[in-house]
């Protein structure tokens, strides 16, 4: 487990999909969430009180999180002299960037000085097994997406909370690096090894007897060229019963590729379901999410309700609306599950 509670660290990032990794900690965990580091070059911030290393330290943080992503997931040398400067004032680091933190021996030289940990979050388990697409027991819901960062982390927490707020069994499946700092478990399936992606969805998602749901958190999009792979490849391992399909309208093309149009909704949608019944033929969607939070609040409502009666689907933002007419579908389609047990993270 990596020690809460956390330093955030955002380091120069300039746009909000930078710091996305920070964002989606402190507003999932916010009882870890104790401050963030900016440099001064940072143009964004989470709202949280600014602190240098050793004031975190001070207050109580155990952990810096570098949670910033870039082109490459790279550890420049700007972060590499501040993870050593977190290192030195007592703070732990952990770290989802491709890049990983023992690459670098000044890290690792501070760490072993310290006597503290470095926590690679991108890295694969040791040992994987390949997909055999097997029908197994209990039941699946996947998100899925028409484009990367369009909110389906947020869509499948939201699920679960609303969820277990019912009483239901459900336990988030986190697939990317974020949701591994929430959850505290997890496969980074971007950095698997391709024939290996499937297998460890089916890992991470074993067969289940409770009557409760595995809620496995999408990445990509099937329609996306970089990353279709990853996409595919979960479809197949999570073996959905439900999908639920996420989206950012009036996004103006595809997350690094000016010029390449995003899907239209339809055509993504029935493109999941054909490639998910490769595993399960009764994959079912049951919702549509929208990342509104470019639109007036008025004009969200008027989409989402536009949508909805255009594919007989509920159709929300689960941040400023909610999931609970998705839920509703879900329990309407499918058995609904047994009463939550205490079921750990």
């Amino acid at each position: 487990m990596i020690p809460p509670p956390y330093l955030l660290y955002l380091g120069d990032s300039q746009n909000e999909l930078s710091v996305k990794t920070s964002r989606g900690v402190a507003y999932w965990r916010p009882e870890w969430s104790l401050g963030e580091h900016r440099r001064p070059d940072c143009t964004v911030t989470l709202g949280l009180p600014h602190l240098d290393f050793a004031e975190a330290a001070a207050k109580g943080a155990k952990t810096l999180i570098v949670g910033v992503a870039n082109a490459g997931g790279v550890l420049g040398p700007k972060i590499v002299a501040d993870v050593v400067a977190a290192l030195e004032a007592g703070l732990h680091v952990a770290s989802g960037l491709h890049e990983r933190l023992t690459e670098h021996p000044e890290i690792v030289a501070a760490a072993e000085r310290r006597g503290l940990s470095l926590f690679v979050v991108r890295e694969s388990p040791k040992k994987m097994a390949v997909g055999n697409g097997r029908p197994r027991a209990g039941h699946r819901l996947l998100t899925v997406g028409t484009d990367c960062s369009v909110g389906k982390m947020y869509t499948t927490l939201a699920v679960e909370r609303e969820m277990r707020g019912r009483g239901m069994a459900a336990d988030f499946r986190a697939t990317g690096q974020t949701g591994i700092f929430i959850a505290q478990s997890g496969v980074p399936i971007d950095a698997v090894i391709a024939d290996f992606i499937s297998g460890g969805i089916e890992q991470i998602s074993p067969a289940r007897h409770d009557g409760g749901w595995d809620l496995i958190e999408g990445q990509g999009s099937l329609f996306h060229p970089s990353y279709a792979g990853v996409s595919l490849g979960l479809l197949h391992g999570a073996q959905p019963d439900a999908i639920v399909l996420c989206h950012e309208p009036g996004r103006p093309h595809m997350r690094g590729l000016p010029g390449r149009d995003l899907p239209d909704l339809a055509a993504c949608l029935e493109a999941n379901l054909a490639s998910a019944a490769l595993t399960n033929p009764g994959v079912t969607p049951v919702g549509i999410a929208f990342n509104t939070s470019n639109l007036a609040p008025d004009e969200a409502r008027r989409l989402c309700d536009e949508t909805a009666a255009r594919f007989n689907l509920p159709c929300q933002d689960p941040v400023s609306m909610g999931v609970d007419q998705i839920v509703d579908r879900l329990v309407e389609c499918f058995a609904p599950s047994q009463p939550a047990l205490n079921i750990g993270r």
